[in-house]
């Protein structure tokens, strides 16, 4: 049960393409190569805005501590 080799490989890609073809194949390489693109566009837009906020805060870092105030003190 080792790896595959390359015969193996080729076997499966010739199936790939006679069950659906190679136009169907090279749409569903150009749908999935737009997604990759658009994702990568709106990670680079996510950065800049970012850079954006942190530039007009002026790049301090504020520094806070969460308390619970549900619980009442009785005097």
């Amino acid at each position: 049960m080792g790896s595959f080799s390359i015969w193996h490989w080729l076997i499966v890609l010739v199936i790939v393409v006679l069950v659906f073809g190679t136009k169907k194949l090279r749409n569903v390489g150009q749908d999935l190569g737009g997604a990759v693109k658009g994702f990568k566009d709106g990670m680079r837009d996510s950065e800049k805005s970012g850079d954006d906020v942190q530039q007009k805060i002026g790049g301090d870092t504020l520094d806070a501590q969460a308390t619970d105030k549900s619980h009442k003190v009785s005097h």
